[in-house]
């Protein structure tokens, strides 16, 4: 069943033209036709919550609006809750796990070399603001941690070209790889609105999906934006100033890709590619 979804992802009316078609299984979807009557208790291109597990989205085709409910499983809900509770924890540095974390993403990232110190000056090689990195998790929380460290190693070889700024030609002024990181799992979070009660663009919905398929749905978005970002990066010949922009950008590319009709899971994304095709070129 195919379905045309309306231009805004933010909360508002929509007037017209459609941007994306994407096939959703029917067992998990049901329609409803909206009168004109009804037209005012509808926010069109803004989710609602119809009971529990049941999202609706409503939409413009053909001069009749519509609503499509998307009922959430049972496995969608529990891989939502557990993503939801690490979104939530912070990095404390009293806590051992925390501490064995950071521990393994240096040796993950510099195989063989000693670190110092978990407050230490090593930790401005990759790309940290000062010597104690556990300053700047507050924005993103311990799992932008998870996330490098799953980066780190599941694709070690494109990690490593990008913490060594192996691609392409340079800028003078680069962005710092680990702050860098952070702010992406920032911005995927932003991005898939996961933490609010009313889910307000489908590109949550379409992620919903894809979670259900692998729990590690948000680390390998993680992997792909990260990539994305750093050929963005270099497409623009950017410099630090214009990082801001470059993730802006970056965003723009990963909402487009998902709303796509045959991206089922993260490796259907074509710029999944980019992490194999970093990969082959470094063998």
């Amino acid at each position: 069943m195919k379905i045309n979804f309306a231009v805004t992802m933010s909360v508002g009316r929509t007037q017209g033209s459609c941007v994306a078609i994407r096939t959703i299984p029917s067992s998990s979807v049901s329609r409803c036709s909206l009168s004109s009557a009804s037209l005012d208790d509808a926010t069109c291109g803004a989710p609602t919550r119809m009971g529990k597990g049941l999202t609706c989205v409503c939409f413009k085709r053909k001069g009749s609006y519509e609503r499509i409910c998307i009922n959430l499983t049972p496995l969608q809900e529990e891989r939502l809750r557990r993503l939801k509770h690490r979104m939530k924890v912070h990095f404390d540095a009293s806590r051992v796990d925390h501490q064995e974390a950071l521990k393994a993403l240096w040796s993950a990232t510099y195989p063989g070399q000693e670190l110092c110190g978990l407050v230490s000056e090593q930790w401005k090689e990759m790309g940290w603001q000062g010597r104690d990195p556990s300053t700047d998790f507050r924005g993103a929380g311990f799992i932008s941690l998870e996330n490098l460290l799953f980066f780190a190693k599941t694709f070690s070889t494109s990690f490593q070209c990008l913490l060594k700024k192996q691609g392409g030609k340079r800028a003078a002024w680069e962005y710092p790889f680990a702050v860098a990181g952070v702010n992406i799992t920032f911005m995927i979070m932003q991005m898939l609105d996961l933490d609010t009660t009313k889910p307000r663009t489908f590109v949550r919905t379409v992620f919903l999906q894809i979670l259900s398929e692998n729990e590690w749905a948000f680390d390998l978005l993680y992997c792909v934006a990260f990539m994305v970002m750093d050929k963005q990066w270099l497409d623009r010949n950017a410099t630090y100033m214009e990082f801001n922009d470059v993730l802006k950008s970056t965003r723009s590319q990963l909402e487009k890709e998902l709303l796509m009709d045959n991206v089922l899971r993260i490796e259907d994304m074509p710029s999944y590619s980019l992490l194999l095709a970093e990969s082959a070129l470094l063998i």
